[in-house]
């Protein structure tokens, strides 16, 4: 495993740096991937898409993070998630990560599904989920690794500038939440 860096200093030269929003967890470090890319998670990342129904059941809105400048792919949207930990499902890993970035408290998210990006050595799993029933959730950003953290109209994500493999995951994953039936 490739050793673990720390994002400490700012991209640019008028930026301020980073704080880290929370103490290290064991997760929390860069793999070189043989995609020819580092990864965020030692073993492995998760993020959590929160979705929304009207009352006929019809998905209107998901939860997304304009994730900040300074982070990785900063300046773009995607989903409230990080590194799972060592003893973490993904779904807990996105569970937590969802309370830490964006205020979601577990008790008000039913997790409906898993969609996969498996790099081999490191991978991405991206957990859908519903607001439960008769539950209210109201997503805002609560640490630094968020400028904004807000409910987006379905149709309206794809006109955001969205982190790389969100946008190339964002019709399937869309297509996923659409083909649920509500409550199932």
């Amino acid at each position: 495993m490739a050793p673990v860096t720390i994002p400490t200093a700012p991209r640019d030269p008028g930026e301020p740096p980073p704080r880290l929003p929370r103490h290290l967890q064991p997760g929390d470090g860069w793999v070189e991937c043989e995609c020819g890319r580092r990864h965020w998670g030692l073993f492995g990342a998760a993020g959590l898409l929160l979705a929304r129904r009207d009352g006929a059941g019809r998905l209107t809105d998901v939860v997304l993070q304009h994730r900040a400048p300074w982070s990785d792919q900063g300046g773009t949207w995607g989903v409230p998630g990080g590194a799972v930990g060592p003893d973490e499902t993904p779904a807990q890993g996105a569970l937590r990560e969802a309370e830490e970035e964006a205020g979601i408290d577990p008790a008000h998210v039913r997790v409906v599904g898993e969609r996969v990006l498996d790099h081999g050595p490191w991978r991405y799993t991206t957990v859908l989920a519903e607001v439960a029933d008769g539950a209210t959730v109201e997503a805002r950003a609560t640490d630094a690794e968020s400028v904004e953290v807000r409910w987006v109209p379905v149709d309206d994500v794809a006109g955001l500038d969205l982190l790389p493999a969100f946008a190339d995951a964002w019709p399937t994953l869309r297509a996923t939440l659409e083909q649920r039936s509500p409550g199932a």
